[in-house]
């Protein structure tokens, strides 16, 4: 890309965030369905609710972009491309908030149906561009935002004040919702999630929507329903989220390295298996759909794509590519590169569905996705 001058002068901002707009038009990710978001992404750019340091990866380590000393690295870190989230924060070197990716937001706003004059709950308001986005469209006092992090709290506040809008801000756990705010018409949380609380939907209105990023690989949008015993509804994009801060649910407690010491590995194996295909993002869902506590890496070399697994408590695998094959090790008590496979072999006996083929229903005891129908479709309950 181009490079632009280290100024901050508005028409070097400008010259970003047409960029931006256009990237985003000519890969067709301004939805139709809500025209309203093209117009208030240009009337509340993400750099007026960027922190004025961010941070980028060098390959080796997270590098402070400071705004006042490298203005245009700063705003293209922003606005170069529509899939690039921004990180705003770290804590112990790894990223801990941030302004997510311009068409990750957009399609999430699109996917909440909002209307003038709903009211809004959204759960982590990080650095407010999309509290701001949501006002726009709702109107003044509608929204509702709440912030784990005093600090992230504090600065959103004044950023949405300093827009000239009325939004309420409110540190707390979002897992708790907004009880004396309750019932809202439209529920958006901008963390992932294993589970998607209760306490959510009960404070979303019958009929109401709800949208939140599950398992950190697409996003949900749940109608509740009439009677508020249930909420469901279909998966709507893939895209990797933030996890939720307060709680660990759904992360490894050990490592990879630290299972391979304790759990030496049987045979080796041969096997026709292609790690490559651990890489289709509609069959990583899969597997995070089937088998919700296996994480999966993987890597390429020279030799072609190989894949590390583990499930965070006892058991790995690798699936290894080298000049004379692929071979497969695995220790601990679980044979997790079989389950991989059999997995896998279920996604293909679907017709290898992509993420928008899956739903998902919660009641207020049980949560599980669906396949095709949440009826007559084959299902999967997710963690407790």
């Amino acid at each position: 890309m181009t490079a632009v001058d280290n100024t901050t002068s508005p028409s070097t901002a400008d010259v970003w965030r047409q960029r931006l707009d256009t990237e985003m038009a000519r890969t067709g990710q301004w939805p139709e369905r809500s025209p309203w978001i093209r117009p208030a992404v240009a009337a509340l750019p993400r750099d007026l609710f960027a922190p004025g340091r961010l941070w980028d990866w060098d390959g080796h380590a997270w590098q402070p972009v400071d705004r006042d000393t490298a203005p245009g690295r700063w705003l293209e870190l922003l606005h170069s491309a529509p899939s690039r989230p921004a990180v705003t924060q770290l804590a112990d070197d790894l990223p801990s908030s941030s302004l997510s990716a311009p068409a990750v937001v957009v399609d999430m706003l699109d996917s909440l149906l909002l209307e003038p004059g709903h009211r809004v709950l959204e759960l982590g308001t990080g650095t407010a561009w999309n509290a701001a986005l949501l006002a726009h469209r709702a109107g003044p006092g509608q929204v509702a935002s709440i912030e784990v992090d005093p600090g992230l709290a504090a600065a959103a506040a004044s950023r949405l004040r300093a827009a000239g809008l009325d939004v309420r801000v409110r540190e707390g756990d979002g897992g708790s919702g907004l009880p004396d705010g309750a019932p809202f018409d439209r529920v958006i949380a901008t963390y992932a999630v294993e589970r998607i609380p209760w306490t959510w939907i009960e404070q979303t209105a019958p009929g109401g929507r709800l949208v939140a990023p599950w398992g950190r690989l697409g996003h949900v949008a749940l109608t509740v329903a009439g009677d508020h015993k249930s909420a469901t509804g279909w998966l709507q994009g893939l895209a990797r989220f933030m996890p939720d801060r307060t709680t660990t649910v759904g992360t490894p407690v050990r490592g990879f390295a630290d299972l391979r010491r304790s759990a030496p590995p049987g045979p080796e194996q041969r096997t026709d298996r292609d790690p490559a295909e651990l890489e289709d993002w509609d069959l990583l869902f899969h597997l995070r759909v089937a088998l919700p506590d296996v994480h999966v890496e993987t890597a390429t070399d020279e030799d072609g794509v190989s894949a590390w697994i583990h499930d965070g408590v006892s058991s790995w695998a690798t699936l290894s590519s080298t000049p004379d094959g692929v071979f497969v090790h695995q220790g601990g008590p679980r044979r997790l590169a079989d389950e991989i496979g059999a997995a896998r072999d279920e996604w293909i006996g679907l017709d290898r569905p992509e993420v928008y083929d899956y739903g998902m229903t919660a009641t207020p005891h049980e949560q599980w996705v669906w396949f095709g129908d949440p009826d007559t479709g084959p299902r999967w309950p997710t963690p407790a």
